[in-house]
């Protein structure tokens, strides 16, 4: 019996399906998915664009706005003020993602969980990547808050990112309990 570790690592168990899930699904699948986080994240970028001036904000709840502002560095605004060169290097570093999780859609597409987070963690970097070479920044939106705390601005693609992490480490655990 080929070893769980073994199928993440591209080792097959006859008749060429992973030995973690069964039957391959293509990478077709996965890269729709993927698509379809690129598709809505950006519509509803472009709403907010279209219906809110930079810095505006309306209230929902007495916990949530909508709020339209820009992010030229990384995750919690990193490097936003490092003088440009961070859009370019964010950039990069996007593609660079993008095509090592094509990689590992391609040679783990049969792994159902491992390959939905792939693309959910592909759809929101890429959109965000968009943003970077079209504005020069990436367009938040969501506005979460309690008490006088905000989180910092987020938007579709980086809730596809978040949950494709937490279901990659969902994934990992499981496979780790079912090695034991």
């Amino acid at each position: 019996m080929a070893s769980k570790a073994g199928a993440r690592t591209g080792a097959k168990r006859g008749g060429g399906s992973s030995a973690r899930s069964g039957a391959s699904l293509g990478l077709a699948p996965w890269l729709g998915i993927a698509v379809i986080a690129i598709l809505i994240d950006q519509v509803t970028k472009l709403t907010i664009l279209k219906t809110f001036q930079y810095g505006e904000f309306r209230p929902l709840t007495s916990f949530f706005n909508l709020v339209l502002v820009y992010n030229k560095g990384a995750a919690f605004n990193f490097l936003a003020a490092a003088g440009g060169w961070q859009r370019w290097f964010f950039t990069l570093l996007g593609i660079v993602a993008a095509t090592v999780i094509v990689v590992l859609l391609k040679r783990h597409n049969g792994q159902k969980m491992f390959c939905l987070s792939l693309s959910l963690i592909l759809g929101g970097a890429l959109g965000n990547v968009i943003d970077r070479v079209v504005y020069g920044h990436v367009i938040d939106f969501l506005d979460f808050h309690v008490g006088g705390w905000h989180w910092p601005a987020f938007n579709v693609a980086d809730s596809a990112i978040c949950v494709g992490a937490v279901l990659l480490v969902i994934d990992e655990l499981r496979r780790v309990r079912r090695g034991k």
